[in-house]
């Protein structure tokens, strides 16, 4: 057992998928609540291009070592 807590998650931003959906795709409620989270970021990613990924470890330890705190 450990002692570290579990990472906490945001919740799913459903008013963001929903307006997104609906007002973006202009899909049908229908057609957008038999869709899956999977499918409906496949539909923004083709929209909107990939989604902005946090930097690595690597990235980020380069970052600290170019820009350490305390200067």
């Amino acid at each position: 057992m450990t002692d570290r807590a579990a990472p906490s998650l945001a919740p799913f931003p459903w008013p963001r998928a929903i307006g997104f959906g609906l007002g973006v795709l202009k899909l049908s409620p229908d057609a957008f609540w038999r869709m899956t989270p999977r499918e409906l970021a496949f539909a923004a990613e083709a929209l909107l291009g990939p989604a902005a990924r946090p930097p690595g470890r690597a990235v980020l330890a380069d970052l600290m070592m170019r820009f350490p705190d305390g200067r």
